[in-house]
């Protein structure tokens, strides 16, 4: 395990300092999707009906978004695209369960950086604006290798975040071992580090925004990283199908795609990580 790859990626210096991770990430990561973002249409579509205050929810997951520190990738984007938008829009701080909930009651009318499956596609409808992957990070001592050690492990727990989904694998392995009664549910990130630093679970599900932690000292030696094997997934806007007319959604899915288009988001994603990575994870090709 190098200490090398971090540095590579993390563009500030608070980033870098303790981004001394795995150098099985720079294999990984060269694997993400480089395509042209669909960004077509968005220069003739009208505003958005600003008639009325809209709500947003932000959820604290790294350098998404952080309540510490009120900062982070999504705010930032939450900021521009209320700015461009010209509406006034609520925001506030949930975690990703209730945010589910509430966008499929149409209680709530956005939140950020959602990804989709059949259920959600039923309440909900997305402006795609990043991709990513997912990784496995494990206990060096749990004696997991490769996916396939789990199934042979008795004792293995894995803790994911409450509300959350996966890449295909990711959920294949969230939901045999949820079956077995073998999955502990936390609302952050946070609680699930120490439960293993603690062994009380021996492995969760991790992405890019999640890498400063796993940086820290503490976490990189007693730890080592899984790919799941999956293709990049998509994360967008989430837009409530309750509360937004189809008009409507398309209306701040030009905005979305307006931001692409111009390097918006590029800029945005280059506040907090390396050129190389933040190209990867927002020049993606989109679904029709």
């Amino acid at each position: 395990m190098g200490a090398s790859i971090f540095s590579r990626f993390f563009r500030n210096r608070a980033v870098r300092a303790c981004a001394n991770a795995a150098t099985l990430f720079a294999a990984l990561l060269a694997a993400s999707p480089s395509h042209a973002a669909d960004v077509a249409g968005s220069s003739t579509t009208a505003g958005p009906d600003c008639s009325r205050t809209y709500t947003l929810a932000l959820h604290d997951h790294g350098l998404l978004y952080s309540a510490a520190t009120d900062t982070g990738i999504d705010k930032d984007f939450a900021d521009e695209l209320i700015r461009r938008s010209g509406c006034k829009v609520n925001v506030s701080l949930m975690s990703r369960a209730r945010i589910w909930q509430l966008i499929e009651s149409g209680a709530l009318d956005f939140s950020l950086s959602g990804i989709t499956n059949a259920e959600r596609d039923r309440f909900a409808s997305f402006a795609w604006y990043f991709s990513n992957k997912y990784y496995l990070l494990v206990r060096k001592d749990a004696g997991i290798t490769q996916l396939a050690d789990i199934a042979r492990s008795e004792r293995f727990q894995l803790g994911v975040i409450r509300g959350f989904r996966y890449s295909s694998n990711a959920n294949r392995v969230v939901d045999e071992l949820a079956a077995a009664n073998r999955v502990t549910l936390a609302g952050g990130l946070e609680p699930l580090y120490e439960a293993l630093l603690q062994n009380r679970i021996q492995g969760m599900i991790m992405e890019p925004f999640d890498y400063p932690v796993v940086g820290e000292k503490r976490i990189r030696e007693a730890t080592t990283i899984i790919s799941f094997e999956d293709p990049s997934v998509l994360h967008g806007l989430i837009m409530s199908r309750q509360a937004l007319p189809p008009a409507e959604q398309e209306k701040w899915r030009a905005l979305v795609n307006g931001m692409l288009a111009d390097g918006t988001v590029l800029r945005i994603f280059r506040k907090y990580f390396n050129a190389e990575l933040a190209a990867a994870m927002v020049q993606f090709q989109s679904k029709p």
